[in-house]
């Protein structure tokens, strides 16, 4: 009893006893089947989560609201176009529909990341011209010299700025319609073959050998 009365009771403002640092490091948290829990600091690894680098990085290129006609009158959703990449060789572009914007856009980052592709570069450039269609849309897309830059419009230019592409000449030549240029752009990525694979000499035919006549 002695040695309780000497310890230093700490009270709070409301005139409750308050545990010492000592003490609270001493007791168990239970649940009620008497189990022990172990406590976690939730707002610590929630810290820890944002910090870390995210390995894809994504672009919102359009929302559109779209309505469709149905028994009690129309019904409004949102398509969202997103783009992802890791700025380097990894991209890829994703379309969904949502009640609001913000499901629209998560759904769409889910299937861009399904639909990731992995495309040949030839350092900070494509590997080669290319000329994709996709629908109505007609991208163009040409290697170019160190420190020329991404010249490009805006849908071409939201998708190479997410890769490790940095000079690049592009002309879009077809239809404005923005998801058939994104579909276009994420072709031509594909079509890519690295130098060392081009086949630039036409292989030569081998000539049958003539049968000897034979002479009486």
């Amino acid at each position: 009893m002695a040695e309780a009365e000497k310890q230093p009771k700490v009270i709070n403002k409301s005139g409750t006893l308050k545990m010492t640092d000592e003490v609270a490091a001493t007791r168990e948290q239970k649940d009620i089947g008497g189990r022990r829990m172990n406590r976690r600091n939730n707002r610590r690894d929630r810290n820890k989560a944002d910090l870390a680098p995210k390995e894809f990085d994504e672009v919102t290129i359009n929302i559109d609201r779209v309505s469709r006609t149905v028994a009690g009158g129309r019904r409004m959703r949102f398509k969202a176009l997103v783009a992802i990449g890791n700025h380097k060789n990894k991209v890829g572009v994703g379309v969904a529909k949502g009640n609001d914007v913000t499901s629209a856009v998560q759904k769409a980052t889910t299937r861009a990341k399904k639909n990731l592709i992995t495309f040949n570069m030839d350092g900070e450039t494509i590997c080669h011209e290319v000329e994709t269609k996709a629908t109505g849309a007609d991208v163009l897309m040409k290697p170019a010299a160190p420190g020329t830059g991404i010249i490009a419009g805006g849908v071409v230019r939201s998708i190479i700025g997410l890769t490790g592409i940095k000079n690049l000449i592009s002309k879009s030549l077809g239809s404005t319609n923005k998801i058939n240029i994104a579909y276009a752009v994420i072709e031509g990525l594909k079509q890519q073959v690295p130098r060392k694979d081009w086949n630039t000499t036409p292989a030569k035919k081998e000539k049958a050998p003539e049968a000897k006549k034979e002479t009486k």
